[in-house]
């Protein structure tokens, strides 16, 4: 299994950098997942999001749908795009802390 190492705390992570313990998950290692998928600082918006996926998640033990994502944050499509390059499946799931999404390429 994977590993990677966040300020002395080594994470298990699967193959494509998602980590496997959500329960884990801290607000640092979000930054520094951040990194990993291209986003150096962390914005309010940013926050917004990642807060919103996290939530969801750990109320449906499943990543919200896009559309659900956008009306709730009221973020369109294009600036959740802006915000995680990598997309919100990949990226903004990523540094929420959630596992890699089902139908996530």
């Amino acid at each position: 299994m994977p590993q990677i190492e966040i300020d002395g705390l080594v994470l298990n992570v699967d193959e494509d950098g998602f980590i496997e313990d959500p329960s884990i998950w801290n607000e640092e290692i979000a930054k520094a997942l951040a990194k990993t998928e291209g986003v150096t600082e962390l914005t309010e918006a940013h926050w917004k999001v990642v807060n919103y996926i996290r939530n969801y998640y750990l109320q449906y033990q499943i990543a919200p749908m896009i559309r659900k994502l956008c009306k709730d944050t009221g973020f369109s499509l294009k600036e959740i795009y802006e915000l995680f390059p990598s997309g919100p499946a990949k990226g903004a799931c990523k540094i929420a802390g959630l596992p890699k999404p089902t139908g996530c390429v």
